[in-house]
């Protein structure tokens, strides 16, 4: 989201007239209502994760639901590996009335992000695997703030880990809103709370590795990367602290990666132009570029999971019948009401899309994890309520929320991706 001066929303709408006037929205930047003052008003894992340095990665660690080991094969003692499904969704994004609802959740003395992501509970705790966005940073003590800079409450991470999330990006152009400070606070939070994180370090090897995680049979580095951090430099004497798009070192990254043993590599992108419905010129090439690498004849990518834009953008296969799936944008998961580069409030801003993948180990030992089946969610983040809904389940909702839903998956097709097999999930 890029920093310019806000113009708050004259007033707030109304879930009906938030929807209708949806519809119409035309293409434009991001904002939200900021603080007053500057300051808000007002168990899959057992064990916190260790900072996330280079560890062995035949060890990662995997949901305790799915956790057992595969059941072996009928031709003999040997295990088979599974297969595993895997999720991913856009970005959260605590505007300052995010904030405020946290806190009103929380009963007012602490902030409970829990209950804004009720919604995407059954969809994200299924997975055996679940990827989120954290696109901000995390402040202390009361010192929270939304738009332009940001530092959310760490209780962010705990409601990440409670909805079922595993990892979560964390490159993003507001990473370094708070300096290497706002890193360091965010990535012990996600620890604590054992959400793995990708794309910022607290040392230079925290921030070039992967987050290792197992899912099924199988061993998954997901690395995570952001265009640029709004002109904000990276802190004196700490280059590495966030990860930017550069497409030699993704490549040298995922070839690292499996080289180290992952069975799956998934690159998480911060890109894109915001308030834009289609990929731009920069995604389509970078995501050519990436899909079309090869070690062996293996692909080095096997999933691109993009964020950034504020707005759903298409999922495509690039690369024909045995091509890697792109989501090149996923919307906004959590956020407030968003004004567009027009000074307009614009409800594309709090709608989104959930990714799900269903991988299937390869036929041959050394052979690429391939997608079985792929499959979309709509969702929206109702500010009225501050809540996430699942579009496909909000039946009582009715016509009221259709043509929210109909809109986002229009264009998530739109560059072909059901003629590749991607369908509506619930």
């Amino acid at each position: 989201m890029t920093q310019r001066t806000l113009r708050a929303p004259s007033a707030r709408r109304t879930t009906a007239v938030l929807v209708a006037a949806l519809i119409g929205a035309t293409a434009a930047c991001t904002a939200q209502q900021p603080p007053s003052g500057g300051t808000a008003d007002g168990a899959k894992k057992p064990a916190p994760n260790a900072p996330n340095a280079p560890h062995a990665p035949h060890a990662p660690h995997g949901k305790a639901r799915h956790g057992a080991e595969p059941a072996p094969s009928a031709l003999g003692g040997a295990a088979a590996p599974r297969g595993f499904t895997l999720v991913a969704s856009g970005d959260v994004l605590p505007h300052a009335s995010i904030i405020r609802q946290a806190l009103a959740d929380g009963g007012g003395d602490d902030y409970d992000f829990a209950p804004m992501l009720a919604g995407a509970k059954s969809v994200v705790s299924k997975a055996d695997l679940a990827i989120c966005h954290m696109e901000t940073v995390y402040g202390e003590n009361g010192d929270y703030t939304g738009y332009p800079t940001f530092k959310s409450p760490p209780q962010v991470a705990r409601a990440l880990k409670a909805t079922g999330y595993d990892s979560c990006s964390a490159a993003s152009n507001h990473t370094l809103d708070d300096g290497s400070a706002g890193v360091r606070r965010t990535l012990s939070a996600l620890d604590k709370a054992g959400v793995k994180h990708a794309g910022s370090g607290r040392t230079a090897a925290e921030a070039k590795s992967p987050a290792w995680l197992r899912a099924g049979g199988a061993k998954v580095a997901q690395l995570s990367y952001t265009y640029g951090t709004n002109g904000i430099p990276q802190p004196q004497g700490k280059p590495w602290t966030v990860n930017v798009i550069d497409r030699a070192r993704i490549v040298a990254d995922a070839r690292a990666a499996r080289k180290a043993g992952a069975d799956v590599v998934v690159v998480s992108l911060h890109w894109g132009t915001e308030w834009q419905d289609a990929p731009d010129a920069q995604q389509l090439r970078l995501g050519k570029q990436l899909t079309s690498s090869r070690t062996g004849g293996r692909p080095d990518v096997d999933l691109i999971l993009g964020t950034h834009a504020h707005v759903p953008q298409a999922y495509e296969k690039v690369g024909g019948k045995d091509g890697t799936w792109v989501i090149y944008g996923m919307g906004d998961q959590i956020a407030g009401d968003m004004i567009n580069h027009e000074d307009a409030h614009d409800p594309r801003g709090n709608q989104g899309s959930i990714g799900r993948f269903t991988f299937v180990p390869p036929a041959k030992p050394g052979g690429r994890w391939e997608v079985k089946k792929a499959e979309f969610i709509p969702m929206w983040f109702d500010t009225d309520a501050g809540r996430v809904v699942n579009l496909n389940r909000a039946v009582a909702r009715g016509a009221e929320v259709s043509e929210v839903r109909d809109r986002i998956r229009r264009i998530v097709l739109s560059r072909g991706a059901g003629k590749s097999g991607l369908t509506m999930g619930q």
